[in-house]
């Protein structure tokens, strides 16, 4: 009974919320000005499957998820070994730790757009043979590797921490090495741990595949830029919104079922 009253006060409450914000959007004194700029139907569908002068923002969008993909293989593997150098201990290796801790304090305060300009317009004025002649997608995919490696660099870090002490005195007590513990015994339950906040990172990566458009690439935010400097209207951005959106929810949705699973399981080892 109580259950059932809950839904409909929270369906409610709900309903009214949406109806009062519609209201307030649509009884604006700009609203119809807004309506025509942002919404209107044959500038929508226009920008969704492009014209004879403009690209379209559905088949730009495509290059954001190619970059996102790439991007995402190389940070995943940049950013562990980053992770594990920080932690390796012993006077010898004091070098390469601080190395790691440089780079993870650079790129951690250099914006990204800032990072896309000296790669992307940097590196092909020094005149290198190979590292020059790069297309600006590639430059882009190297800049968003580099600063996101140093956070999910961080949130490795922080799961392996996260192992308690004795796990590792346990595997050395059976005869594995340092670097066996870290591999058989720390990283497989590190990882694990991290996985959501690393899909966090992941859903703020898939935005900022946008800000590749700064370099020249035709992704959907630039895709939409065209449309708009072309037609002298916004609505292809509106276009570009919506599908960043569509393919960000799923995957926040799906990290928000790895947290609530992963408390089920702590709960359930904590009744134990």
């Amino acid at each position: 009974m109580l259950g059932g009253r809950a839904v409909l006060v929270s369906s409610a409450s709900t309903i009214v919320f949406f109806v009062v914000l519609f209201a307030a959007i649509a009884l604006a004194p700009g609203a119809s000005i807004v309506q025509e700029r942002f919404l209107d139907p044959v500038h929508l569908r226009q920008a969704f499957f492009g014209t004879q002068t403009s690209p379209s923002v559905f088949e730009a969008l495509l290059l954001n998820v190619k970059i996102f993909m790439i991007a995402e293989a190389f940070i995943l593997v940049l950013a562990l070994i980053v992770a594990i150098v920080r932690g390796i201990p012993g006077p010898v290796f004091f070098p390469f730790r601080a190395v790691a801790v440089a780079y993870t304090d650079l790129f951690r305060g250099v914006p990204l757009i800032l990072v896309l300009y000296m790669l992307g317009f940097g590196v092909p004025g020094l005149g290198l043979r190979f590292f020059s002649s790069r297309s600006d997608v590639t430059y882009g995919i190297a800049s968003l590797v580099l600063v996101y490696s140093a956070y999910v660099a961080e949130v490795y870090r922080a799961g392996i921490d996260s192992i308690h002490e004795s796990q590792v005195a346990a595997a050395r007590s059976l005869g594995l090495s340092r670097w066996q513990s870290l591999r058989f015994v720390v990283l497989p339950q590190a990882i694990r741990r991290v996985i959501p906040p690393l899909l966090n990172d992941f859903i703020g990566l898939q935005k900022d595949t946008a800000l590749v458009s700064v370099l020249g690439s035709v992704e959907a935010a630039r895709a939409a830029q065209i449309y708009a400097a072309e037609q002298f209207n916004y609505s292809s951005y509106v276009i570009a919104a919506g599908l960043f959106v569509l393919l960000t929810i799923p995957l926040a949705r799906f990290t928000d079922q790895l947290i609530a699973r992963d408390r089920r399981r702590r709960a359930a080892g904590a009744i134990v």
